[in-house]
Parts: structure tokens; sequence; C-alpha cells
């Protein structure tokens, strides 16, 4: 993070223009941003290599979760064989997109089928109309549902001892603080143990402007004023879109420091990936740097080539990133 500034990003771009959105007086959004979904299916008799399908997490909130299962788990001379369970929250700011967005389906799909893990896609509340910490409290239900479910794809199919949470960008940040939730609960939390966080491309900001940012202020794929708009519509009423707030700065408060240390104390390993190409680089390597430095270990991939979010776009870098979560689970759940 060297030479930080305080330089405001430029305003040659419109970032409610750049993701299709209007902001209402009453604080909701106008969506108009394009988002093809895919409806789950467990027909096993269709040609497909996951099955897939939706269980509530809370009515009330209209929150589910999409669980994707190898098919090839549920053939008979497979059923002795339980698979650990990956726990996927989807990017895209706090205010768009879902679990049932067909990219975000897609990647657990073939996540799913090349790590042979259970992945449990976890839709949660969008900002601003449910501001954080609404996303972090949704992660808490799912997985107090995952813990008491009776739905046979997970009392079959899964090892409990071998959960592990994952996002990317803005979900890589509700995963971060889920865990760091989760290591405070973790009795309350059993039958599920956790053995790791899978961190990509994680969003995190601040008021002082890192190297990256600065360098990559106008980048056509994640402009430093989207970032800055994304913070205002997703951080709480009353902060202003403050980015030094807890939810966004990782040094905010008392950062991460002791449930860093509990981390370490749990056995917990994590994986931080990220790309050069992409602004919040730095906050990604200021990430693992404060959690080195507690004693977690931290496996790190860093790509110099790539942007924000490039594994959506490119598929040769999601089946390298997906074949290194499947290394890094394997290297835990054997």
């Amino acid at each position: 993070m060297s030479n930080p500034t305080s330089q405001p990003p430029s305003t040659t771009i419109d970032p409610y223009l750049f993701l299709k959105i209007h902001h209402n007086p009453d604080d909701t959004l106008t969506r108009n941003l394009e988002d093809p979904h895919t409806s789950p299916s467990s027909d096993t008799t269709l040609r497909i290599s996951v099955l897939t399908k939706d269980l509530t997490i809370n009515n009330s909130n209209k929150t589910s979760l999409r669980l994707f299962l190898p098919k090839k788990a549920t053939v008979s001379d497979q059923n002795n064989k339980v698979l650990p369970l990956i726990v996927f929250f989807h990017g895209s700011g706090y205010i768009v997109t879902s679990a049932a967005s067909t990219p975000f389906h897609d990647f657990c799909v073939e996540m799913a089928e090349t790590v042979e893990a259970v992945v449990a896609s976890v839709d949660y509340r969008l900002a601003p109309g449910h501001r954080l910490p609404a996303a972090y409290d949704d992660a808490m239900e799912a997985f107090s549902l995952i813990k008491c479910s009776g739905d046979e794809w997970l009392t079959r199919y899964v090892d409990y001892s071998k959960c592990f949470i994952m996002g990317n960008s803005a979900g890589a940040n509700i995963a971060y603080r889920a865990g760091l939730r989760v290591v405070e609960n973790v009795k309350h939390l059993d039958p599920l143990k956790f053995q790791g966080l899978i961190i990509r491309q994680p969003f995190f900001g601040g008021t002082q402007r890192t190297e990256s940012e600065v360098r990559l202020e106008n980048n056509p794929h994640f402009p430093l004023c989207v970032s800055d708009m994304l913070w205002k519509l997703a951080l709480p009423i009353g902060v202003g879109g403050n980015r030094d707030h807890e939810y966004s700065n990782l040094t905010a408060g008392n950062g991460g420091g002791e449930k860093y240390e509990k981390i370490k104390d749990q056995g917990w390993k994590v994986l931080v990936s990220m790309n050069g190409g992409d602004p919040l680089v730095d906050r990604s390597k200021e990430l693992v740097k404060l959690m080195e430095e507690k004693g977690v270990e931290v496996v790190i991939d860093l790509q110099e080539e790539g942007f924000h979010g490039v594994e959506f776009s490119e598929p040769s870098k999601v089946k390298n990133f997906i074949g290194l979560v499947k290394g890094f689970v394997s290297s835990l759940a054997s």
C-alpha cells in the first residue's frame, strides 16, 4: 500500500449508469442490469452432472440456499462417500444479482463437480433496502439452517467436519465477516466444523487510497467511483458512506486482531486469490499481511494479469481458480 492518497475518484464515469441502476428517494433501487437466471433441477434423468435445489432460510426475509450436489454422489456404489461442504456468497457489490443468477449458478455447478463437494450458495438480502449487516446476519442464519436441516442432500452427502466458507468480491467480504463471527460461535454451530476460508478478490475499502486504487482509478471493469458508490448504498444509514467503517476498512475499530488468533487456534487455513489488474488488489495484500502477522496460515494466489471478476468472462481463469480451490479443499479434507 505504497503512496496512499486521499485523491477523489474521477467524475467522468457515472457509477449509476455504469451499473444500470437508479437510486430512488425511498432508498430502493431500480435495477435495469441484465440478470439472467437459472432454475434449479434435481431431476436425475436429465443429462446434467450436478443436481440443484433451493431451501428456504427465512421466509420473512425471502432468503434461501441453493444446494449443488454432484450427481455421481447419488450413484449406489458412492452412497457411503460423504463430501466437503462449501458455503458460497456471490458478489456484485451487495446490491444486484442472486444465487440464481446464471453466472453464479454456473460457477457453483463447475465448482461442485470439479472439487467434488456439496456447494450451498446463499441468496442473501440486498442493499440498500437491506443494508449491512443484513447480509452478515443472513450468513449466520444460513449456517444455522445447514446445522439443523434434515434435508437428505445435507444429512446423507455432507461431511459436517469438513466445511468451508467462500465468496467473491462483496461475497468475499461477507465470507470474511461471517468467518469472524463463526470463530466466536464455534460451539453453537456444532456439528459444523469449518476448516478454512476461501477469499476471492475481496471487496474492502478505506478513505485513504491504495496505490492500486489510484493506478486503476478508471479501470473499465471496476472504476473507483463505482466502488465508492457501492459502499454508500451498502453501509448502514447514518454512516454516510464512510469507507473507514469497520464493515469496509480492515483496520477500523479493533480490526480482526483477536479473531485472527482464534482462526489460527481453530487450525483454519485461508486462501486469498487476487489479480494485479484489480483496483482492490492492495486491499487483498493488506488482508494477507494482517492475518500472517497473527500467525494465520495463508495460501496466496496472486495472478499479475486479470481484472476484477475476470473468472466470469474468461473460461480458462475460472478453471484455473476452481482447480486451486480443489487443491486447497483436498489438502484440508483428506
